[in-house]
């Protein structure tokens, strides 16, 4: 459902005059510099995501996961490579890949004088819906994600969890057959965090798939049929979490990321380790990590 073919993205260092400005670029710890001092936030990255799957894009803050979400959603122009999203090329056909995705991430704002429903119907108007289908759509969203009392009180009056739940409506309220989450239980307490789980281990189906990305590594573990690790921007590892922690030879997954990582500083920065690498022809190989899928979201 979604290929990506050497994708890289440079921004123009601190106090540039070119793209990177006013974008965070200065933030960016574990982005790379090149030759002429811009920062390569992602760097030739290649990847496949199967419809069923759960796929992780997993590194630490700054490492390029969300520049190449952004990518994907066509919010940005990578500057080389290539991606499509659900059969729509993200440069030639940007409304249409729009058309089939959602995003939700960890900071997206709601209309406080909304009530949840209204902003549903808001942006269900926005995708073409008719008020019919919407309401079609809410009935099967309430219970999935137990939206209750916010859909009709005020956004204004939300807790971070109720709000995180209408985000997440918003962004399925078109039943797109791809849905973005990027560090979406950022912030989140216990309960609204179980809640965004459960949603993404229920959401795809055979014509669906998700694309989790985190630096929490305990939510890939649980999550995820497969992950990509990035790291200044490139791809250290991709596979199974079984996979991956067997090819970094450590006791979790956390573990074989730090041992990555130290490899790397040491001069390994060569290869990519994993056995479930983009072009091989395994991405509809999923491990099923113990979740249901296709509860009906």
């Amino acid at each position: 459902m979604i290929s990506v073919r050497g994708l890289t993205k440079r921004f123009d260092a601190p106090g540039g005059s070119g793209p990177g400005r006013g974008l965070g670029v200065g933030s960016r710890r574990h982005s790379r510099p090149d030759s002429s001092g811009s920062i390569v936030a992602v760097d030739d990255l290649s990847f496949d995501v199967a419809a069923g799957e759960v796929y992780g894009l997993l590194g630490p803050n700054g490492a390029g996961k969300t520049t190449t979400l952004r990518i994907l959603a066509t919010l940005l122009d990578a500057d080389s490579g290539s991606a499509t999203v659900a059969g729509h090329d993200v440069v030639k056909e940007p409304e249409a890949v729009r058309s089939v995705i959602g995003v939700v991430n960890g900071g997206m704002g709601l209309y406080d004088r909304l009530s949840g429903r209204e902003i549903l119907h808001y942006f269900g108007a926005l995708y073409g819906m008719t008020t019919a289908a919407v309401e079609a759509r809410i009935a099967v969203l309430d219970p999935l994600l137990q939206l209750g009392d916010t859909l009709s009180r005020r956004a204004g009056g939300f807790s971070t969890g109720m709000k995180q739940k209408i985000v997440i409506a918003r962004a399925v309220i078109h039943d797109p057959p791809v849905i973005f989450f990027d560090e979406a239980t950022s912030g989140l307490d216990i309960v609204a965090r179980r809640n965004v789980i459960d949603f993404v281990q229920a959401y795809p189906t055979e014509q669906r798939c998700v694309v989790y990305s985190t630096h929490v590594m305990s939510e890939v573990e649980e999550l995820c049929d497969r992950a990509c690790i990035i790291y200044q921007g490139a791809k250290m590892a991709e596979g199974t979490i079984a996979e991956i922690t067997a090819a970094g030879e450590g006791r979790n997954l956390e573990d074989a990321f730090f041992r990555m990582v130290a490899a790397r500083s040491m001069g390994g920065a060569g290869g990519t380790v994993g056995t479930g690498s983009a072009g091989t022809g395994d991405a509809g190989s999923s491990t099923g990590r113990g979740h249901d899928r296709g509860a009906g979201a």
